[in-house]
């Protein structure tokens, strides 16, 4: 009878999760010396496509002052209170939606509907409602996280197996145990996806959210750089968004790792 090879032997070697991690900035590193060279050697025009050593010089200008740090700190508050709301009333009328008939005949449609509202066409009524602070942009980020997480949870809870419910039962498990026992993690894969998504969307809402009227964030970086003519302080702050994006969505992933240890399948042999 052939061995069972140990699990930890499928595990790539730190090595090659190095070299996975570092493949993945070939292509932004020959795009970014692609445009560089282009720049100096004049097939492209400088001033409104400006290569990545004017950026990476405006992006250092913008840290050493500290100016930077404000604008990446205002924006990652208004995604995290945002994200919370927005994820936190996913979750629960989500679940509640793919539970019960009843809720989901009443609720879905309507928000079937309004998901389909593009961000843009909320920013006037909701200054209306709340004025141009804060409660307006934390509002219309949770808007735009609650849509995916909302319906990945829906999604989720349909898609569990009606046998596995009825093992469940048959072993005369309670309605919480039933729930903490077998519908968790038979979610939870979905759950943390519909958590990305709606994690990217939210950082795409931020956007739209600091349009109202802020005075400090990377979208205003956005607004001042259109203003002032400079495209090289427009880019440093989409890389900002990129760079930050990255991370918060890497942080989540990482955390929500542990939750996932029970699965065997391809993403559990990535080591990354």
């Amino acid at each position: 009878m052939p061995a069972t090879p140990d699990p930890a032997s499928l595990q790539p070697r730190p090595g090659l999760r190095f070299a996975g991690a570092a493949l993945g900035l070939v292509l932004p590193l020959l795009l970014a010396l692609g445009l560089e060279l282009a720049v100096r050697f004049g097939v492209m025009e400088g001033r409104l496509t400006p290569p990545p050593s004017k950026i990476i010089t405006t992006l250092s200008g913008l840290v050493a002052s500290g100016e930077w740090f404000s604008h990446a700190f205002a924006t990652l508050k208004r995604v995290a209170f945002g994200f919370g709301i927005g994820a936190s009333l996913g979750i629960l009328i989500g679940a509640l939606s793919g539970a019960m008939l009843l809720v989901r005949r009443l609720i879905d449609p309507a928000i079937q509907a309004l998901r389909a509202v593009p961000s843009i066409a909320w920013v006037p009524l909701f200054i209306l409602w709340f004025g141009i602070f804060e409660t307006s942009k934390i509002t219309l980020i949770a808007v735009g996280v609650f849509f995916p997480v909302y319906l990945g949870v829906l999604g989720a809870v349909l898609a569990v197996d009606r046998k596995i419910i009825e093992v469940g039962r048959v072993f005369r498990l309670s309605r919480f145990d039933l729930a903490r026992r077998i519908m968790l993690p038979a979610t939870l894969p979905a759950l943390v996806i519909s958590l990305r998504a709606g994690l990217g969307l939210g950082w795409m809402f931020v956007v739209a959210a600091e349009i109202m009227g802020a005075s400090e964030g990377l979208g205003f970086l956005l607004i001042d750089g259109q203003q002032v003519g400079r495209p090289d302080l427009i880019i440093a702050a989409i890389f900002s968004f990129a760079l930050l994006g990255f991370l918060t969505d890497w942080l989540l992933d990482h955390a929500t790792r542990p939750l996932l240890v029970w699965r065997d399948d391809l993403s559990s042999s990535e080591g990354a």
